[in-house]
């Protein structure tokens, strides 16, 4: 079964809904960047959207390969439990202003809107803990990291649940 098929099975069988009010509205997109080289743009980039739509982009150009984007539907339960992953991280309350900002080695964002609540972050990637240490605010940006973290292994999940494929 091609990719295209795969998609539009998987348009057929997922189900749609409307958001009632803005209390119900929650949105999330991740990108992170690194330089542009000779190979192109690197970047990795997913979201997921409020009519259960995951878009998930990465290229990595390694080895001269091309883009790989994919798009999948996901039930009400799925968008439920992300949700609770982002409540419960306590991200909405964090303030990206002490954090390092993105550089010529690349940067993230993250965007949520939760109910009537959009935050948009924009930093400096993160190599290791150790940068996160020595930020200016260590404690925000620790629970910025495992959030991505937690959010990168879920839509890799639910990707590499459809298709056949491995993110770096």
């Amino acid at each position: 079964m091609s990719s295209n098929e795969q998609i539009s099975l998987l348009k057929f069988c997922s189900t749609h809904r409307r958001l009632e009010s803005m209390d119900d509205e929650f949105y999330v997109r991740y990108y992170v960047g690194g330089r542009r080289r000779e190979l192109g743009h690197e970047f990795l980039e997913f979201e997921f959207k409020p009519d259960g739509k995951l878009r998930y982009a990465n290229n990595s150009r390694y080895r001269a390969d091309t883009m790989i984007r994919k798009e999948v539907f996901v039930t009400k339960a799925v968008l439920d439990e992300l949700r609770r992953i982002v409540e419960t991280s306590g991200i909405m309350s964090l303030d990206d202003a002490k954090w390092p900002d993105g550089s010529k080695e690349g940067k993230q964002e993250l965007e949520i809107l939760l109910g009537g609540e959009h935050i948009s972050f924009a930093c400096a990637k993160i190599g290791s803990l150790l940068d996160v240490q020595q930020s200016n605010d260590p404690e925000g940006w620790r629970n910025f990291y495992y959030l991505v973290q937690d959010l990168k292994c879920f839509a890799f999940s639910l990707i590499s649940l459809h298709f056949k494929i491995k993110p770096i």
